[in-house]
């Protein structure tokens, strides 16, 4: 059975989120990828854990500026979002109401709160599928804010990610990317840019 709750204020849910990578996603990305981006610190462990220039995610723009040119050059594919794929940041509540895709896997719009932010701001349509979305991960007394892809992850898992998102963060808003299946040319694209975000195997946003 499907799963259809208003996403309004997520209340009474833990603000320390941990989500769980597919490890044969996780291991794409770090033969393709990670291991040949140049800026260090993007994913960080132990006492590095929570600082630097990759701690607190804003915007897509703003999370890939401190790669090289370089990079740029090697990778473009990194640098802009998949045809078909947009981001938004709306405050909570949001006003969307999702739908699992499959049960456990992945989530789509199927409807908003009238006069709720995300229909008042108009961007986002019914059949939107979410495909990455902030959350934070608490550490000990560290944290991190970091968007995670959300393409594959349950409904609750889903709401913990958004609900975790809290002002004592400093978080005023929750960042979404979505894909609106009708405009993408191709659906491998948009996958090889969700396993540039997952976590390596030792990360602290990695769960056993």
């Amino acid at each position: 059975m499907k799963s259809v709750i208003p996403l309004l204020s997520c209340l009474g849910l833990a603000s320390g989120f941990a989500p769980l990578a597919n490890p044969k996603q996780v291991a794409k990305s770090v033969t393709s990828t990670s291991l040949n981006i140049s800026v260090p610190g993007m994913w960080t462990n132990g006492n590095a854990y929570g600082k630097g220039q990759f701690k607190f995610y804003k915007s897509f723009d703003s999370w890939m500026s401190p790669f090289t040119d370089d990079d740029r050059k090697e990778f473009p594919e990194l640098f802009q979002l998949p045809k078909g794929c947009y981001e938004i940041s709306l405050p909570k509540p949001l006003g969307i109401i999702f739908e699992e895709i499959e049960i456990g896997k992945g989530v789509y719009v199927v409807d908003f709160v009238e006069g709720g932010n995300a229909d008042r701001q108009g961007t986002v349509m019914e059949g939107d599928v979410l495909i990455g979305v902030t959350a934070i991960k608490v550490v000990g007394a560290k944290w991190e804010r970091r968007l995670i892809p959300a393409k594959d992850l349950s409904f609750d898992v889903v709401v913990g990610a958004i609900s975790s998102n809290e002002a004592k963060w400093g978080c005023d808003d929750v960042v979404m990317q979505f894909m609106r299946p009708i405009d993408v040319d191709d659906p491998q694209e948009v996958e090889k840019y969700l396993d540039f975000f997952n976590p390596p195997g030792d990360s602290a946003w990695r769960t056993a």
